[in-house]
């Protein structure tokens, strides 16, 4: 079994217990064997050495929401609210995608995921196989969901529904168990209520999670009253959407009485800070969430919305914000919002056993930082640096199950140039059709 090990490194463990250590880690296999200030007594045999010197090594990032097919539309329809930017914008272009704009915008987003940093991230979408082979081929780690509309005939819902159905069943435990699978209504306000009781009934059969989108928007919000008498989140609850694992995307308009529900019932709320600022949608109550016991991760949405992947700027983002809006500048300590990035999204993906931290006996997922570089310097808070100076773009090396994807800031299973030009290409068909 193959044996790596770094010597002289700086990590960045995400544990409490100690956060911070210059020394060794050994990797086996896909896990994480050994991690001390210490030598490693005995020094691992015929391992793969690695100068750690220069370099912060820490988990790797965790995106709890996204749609990677997206990535093709980046700057396509930007400066929009979200209903015109999705209905008149968005929806028209998805509707003439082919399998091969999936597949290229899909490879587009995965490329600049894993050379930012990013080693498992959620996402919904259709055409879900394509997704989930670019994601076996790269390396990465994925939880992947046939995301479905139900805003049509009956006998189309039903397709739909097996499609997505069929999906987690065939991808579930794929790829040595790098790729999971859930089910996902795309919303309260696209899926009636009838067709998501059926999705939930569904997640319970197949024993999977359940996603979806909920409260982005106040005009969401009000849609959902009018139509059905009460707010999102009670609507949910009536359905049985949270009487399983539940996780669901932006949660900004939110009151107390909410978020004391979605705590009781152990939901887990992604944080899409960038998106709902671009979109106007508005900013979650965050610390409140936190303050309640609710599992806070964070997510990009899609490049179509942010416009990047990069998740450390929505770590440093949610650091910031939540202080401008609060006035109070404790309200998101740097390390809790690395924790947002890393520890807080794998146990939002029921994963916090496997990933989200450097500990020995956990998964061999990390990533390695050059420190040296102007922005890191003094030598004085790492933390601090990671969240408020650093970026995707100090990312170097990219581990996933102890197998390296990203080799000086190049992908090692995906053809970046191809999927450059690719991109392009499906684009400008896109545009012209």
């Amino acid at each position: 079994m193959k044996r790596i090990w770094i010597k002289d490194g700086t990590f960045v463990t995400m544990d409490d217990a100690r956060p911070v250590l210059k020394g060794h880690m050994v990797i086996e296999g896909d896990t994480i064997l050994y991690l001390d200030e210490a030598l490693p007594e005995p020094a691992p045999e015929g391992a793969e050495v690695i100068d750690g010197n220069g370099f912060v090594y820490m988990p790797g990032l965790i995106n709890t929401h996204g749609h990677a097919a997206m990535s093709l539309l980046r700057g396509y329809s930007d400066d929009e609210a979200l209903q015109v930017w999705l209905e008149q914008k968005m929806w028209p272009m998805e509707g003439k995608y082919t399998d091969e704009d999936a597949r290229w915008g899909t490879a587009l987003a995965v490329s600049e995921m894993l050379r930012s940093g990013t080693t498992t991230f959620v996402d919904m979408y259709d055409r879900m196989h394509i997704v989930a082979e670019v994601v076996e081929q790269s390396g990465m780690r994925g939880l992947l969901t046939r995301g479905v509309i139900g805003l049509c005939p009956p006998d189309v819902q039903t397709a739909k529904l097996n499609e997505a159905k069929q999906f987690a069943r065939d991808w579930n435990g794929r790829a040595n168990g790098r790729i999971r699978t859930m089910l996902s209504p795309h919303a309260p306000y696209t899926c009636p209520p009838d067709y998501i009781a059926r999705i939930v009934e569904a997640a319970q059969e197949l024993n999977v999670p359940l996603h979806t989108h909920m409260s982005e928007s106040a005009a969401e919000v009000q849609q959902n009253i009018d139509d059905y008498g009460c707010r999102p989140v009670e609507h949910l609850d009536k359905l049985g959407f949270f009487s399983g694992p539940a996780l669901v995307a932006h949660a900004v308009h939110l009151t107390d009485d909410e978020i004391a529900l979605l705590a009781e019932r152990g939901v887990g709320v992604s944080h899409n800070p960038a998106s709902n600022l671009k979109l106007a949608s508005g900013i979650a109550r965050l610390p409140d969430l936190l303050k309640a016991g609710v599992t806070v991760s964070l997510g990009t949405d899609s490049a179509a919305s942010n416009n990047n992947l990069d998740l450390f700027d929505e770590i440093r983002l949610a650091a910031l914000i939540h202080k401008g809006v609060s006035g109070d500048p404790t309200a998101v300590p740097a390390w809790e919002a690395l924790k947002l990035g890393t520890v807080y999204g794998a146990r939002a993906i029921w994963q916090e056993e496997r990933i989200g931290m450097l500990k020995e006996g956990m998964k061999a997922d990390f990533i390695a930082i050059d420190a040296e570089q102007p922005h890191f310097y003094p030598r004085t808070e790492i933390v601090s640096h990671l969240v408020y100076s650093g970026s995707g773009r100090d990312v170097k090396h990219v581990w996933v199950d102890g197998v390296q994807v990203v080799k000086n800031g190049a992908c090692v299973f995906l053809d970046d140039a191809q999927i450059r030009a690719e991109a392009q290409r499906c684009f400008e068909r896109l545009l012209s059709s």
